[in-house]
């Protein structure tokens, strides 16, 4: 059933998943506490440059790997130094506390955040530029019947091949972690990316027919013509067994309110069969991270990286 259904949605999005070894230059280094960060660039499949850290644990390896996709949050000017702990939100650092943990960390910058914005770079805020670029990004590839999440899923993809081929990297133990907009592109990248063992989704588990029942709005990413009509959350979920995922919801984020009733259709869907893989962990609370889910998620991070 599992690769039934992911081939299904690669048709659908007419995906091109990369497998090939990545060449990426080196920009600066910087030695840190524990680790080095690098920041890097390397190259889409569309030509434009994608600027990520990597970070380096101490040590000979090889070593387990993570690519961390950052949050949206309104804040376009955000995206990989927020992941690193440079600015912003402290429990979205899970760059360095994986790193200090023995990981091997990309942090990239998706599409029309931080340094891949065309009207500016960095981490200055220019909202008003941010939005409209990011809409753009949407609606000119929509009109040529592309989307914007094959987009974002290429890239990501391009980032995953990095860490299978870097000579540090055990690429047996590859994961990948995310938070809201993160959360979503680690349900989509999961489900049809092999090479990615455990998952950790945080925010991001809300059906797109819940969402339209409740008024919930659907990031640009997301805006997938017809793709409702085949498939919907659980779909992807069933496409990322028997390999690890766990999903964080709270019961008043209005982006993971549904987590729940999800779980329990899979588990219909799959009676008398095992869905450990599936793990599901509820908390109080709203959208936003918190001290306890950060380290919840490192913990489950690191056991699930171990080889069995």
């Amino acid at each position: 059933m599992e690769s039934t259904i992911r081939n299904a949605i690669k048709g659908f999005l007419k995906i091109q998943l990369d497998t090939n070894s990545v060449h990426f230059s080196v920009l600066e280094r910087s030695p840190e506490d524990g680790y080095d960060r690098l920041l890097i660039s390397y190259q889409s499949h569309d030509d434009d440059i994608i600027p990520a850290y990597l970070l380096l644990p101490e040590g000979e390896g090889p070593f387990p790997a993570v690519i961390v996709h950052h949050q949206h949050n309104g804040e376009r000017h955000l995206g990989k130094s927020e992941v690193c702990g440079l600015i912003g939100n402290q429990y979205q650092a899970f760059g360095p506390a994986l790193a200090k943990n023995g990981f091997v960390v990309l942090a990239p910058d998706s599409i029309c955040f931080e340094d891949r914005r065309k009207n500016c770079k960095g981490t200055k805020v220019d909202e008003d530029n941010d939005w409209m670029q990011h809409y753009n990004e949407m609606c000119y590839r929509i009109i040529q019947g592309d989307t914007l999440m094959r987009k974002v899923l290429e890239d990501a993809s391009i980032g995953v091949s990095l860490l299978y081929h870097h000579p540090l990297v055990d690429r047996s133990r590859i994961g990948t972690l995310g938070h809201s907009y993160g959360g979503n592109t680690v349900n989509f990248l999961s489900a049809l990316d092999e090479r990615i063992q455990y998952s950790c989704s945080s925010g991001a588990a809300s059906a797109f027919r819940a969402r339209m029942d409740r008024d919930v709005g659907i990031e640009m990413a997301s805006v997938i013509p017809g793709f409702m009509q085949q498939f919907d959350l659980e779909d992807l979920f069933l496409s990322i067994a028997p390999r690890k995922i766990l999903v964080l919801s709270a019961d008043e984020d209005k982006y993971s309110k549904d987590a729940d009733e999800i779980e329990n259709k899979i588990k219909n869907m799959l009676k008398n069969q095992d869905i450990s893989w599936l793990q599901h962990k509820r908390f109080s609370g709203k959208h936003a991270l918190t001290e306890e889910r950060f380290s919840y998620i490192l913990d489950w991070m690191v056991k699930n990286s171990r080889q069995d």
